[in-house]
């Protein structure tokens, strides 16, 4: 017997390398398991818990009743589907607007020779700025009567625009500063990506005559597409968490809404709006279980597509 569990230790690795096999690896899954316990796994099961509280009394820790109400509550509350209607347009607008931009720096920047370190420096700099600086720099941009925009329109005779103030335009400066605040860290990705082609490849290209915009199209995108789908599940996961760039450009010391009558408002936004600014925490947990199930449904949709236009090259 002792034989055969000494045998059973042994295990063959893919190089051909014996290796010994010992329970005692489990005890290196402790600490990490001890953490996602303790910061995922436990915050989401109290969330769970308390979205489904009719009131819920965050001093004392207590929920009261048992329901659906909190749930109802969120889906009749008008400020909700202003927050999922610019969610959405960011989604639709400042995804794949910041997405074709940064992969379009990328391709430049790759191309370049000379100084090709300091253009990514340049292009990374925002990434490790705060956000709350840059959107403060934002801020004077858009202002409606000191900003930086509304005076270079004025020189062309084009009145003032209200970018923060108007509610059919704050969504429009929200898109603008979360495509210019995304495309750091994309561009980044991207040339890591372009840097891990072969350059044996665009050399035969060459040699059999092949154009600049069949290389890109035929060779260059289709073995860039693992990291353009990365860049898209970054961006959808970025762009839904929006919570900074409404901060900074729409909230006061004076008023917590983000912008008059809460017009530029996000999903994330709404969360943090019913937790920490209207003290219904039972509405803020339920919103959040829905954005939960929104993103978990956006990610299997992204993992079935990904099987199709995604090719990887071992």
């Amino acid at each position: 017997m002792k034989r055969t569990k000494n045998r059973n230790r042994f295990v063959t690795g893919k190089n051909g390398q014996l290796m010994v096999r010992s329970n005692k690896a489990f005890l290196f899954l402790i600490p990490p398991l001890a953490v996602f316990l303790a910061f995922v796994f436990y915050p989401l099961i109290m969330v769970l818990r308390t979205a489904f509280y009719e009131k819920y009394v965050y001093i004392v820790s207590k929920g009261y009743g048992f329901g659906l109400d909190s749930f109802r509550h969120v889906l009749n509350d008008s400020v909700f589907w202003i927050a999922v209607k610019n969610t959405g347009i960011l989604m639709l607008v400042a995804l794949p607007a910041t997405v074709i931009l940064s992969l379009i720096i990328a391709l430049m920047i790759n191309s370049i020779k000379k100084l090709q370190g300091l253009f990514q420096t340049l292009y990374f700099l925002p990434y490790v700025t705060s956000t709350i600086a840059v959107g403060t720099a934002f801020y004077c941009l858009f202002h409606t009567d000191v900003g930086y925009l509304n005076w270079f329109l004025g020189l062309f005779g084009i009145d003032k625009i209200g970018w923060l103030t108007d509610p059919s335009k704050v969504i429009w400066a929200l898109t603008i500063f979360c495509i210019w605040n995304g495309l750091a860290f994309k561009v980044i990705l991207f040339l890591a990506g372009l840097q891990k082609i072969n350059p044996q490849v665009y050399k035969a290209a060459k040699v059999d005559g092949a154009s600049p915009m069949k290389t890109l199209f035929r060779i260059t995108l289709p073995l860039l597409s693992p990291t353009i789908w990365m860049v898209v599940i970054v961006s959808v996961i970025y762009v839904a968490r929006t919570y900074n760039e409404v901060y900074v450009l729409f909230t006061s010391v004076k008023s917590p809404m983000a912008g008059s009558g809460n017009c530029a408002i996000t999903l994330a936004y709404y969360i943090y709006y019913e937790f920490f600014v209207r003290g219904e925490v039972n509405y803020a947990a339920a919103a959040a279980v829905m954005f939960l199930i929104v993103i978990m449904a956006l990610t299997v949709i992204q993992r079935v597509i990904s099987r199709k236009f995604v090719h990887y090259v071992g």
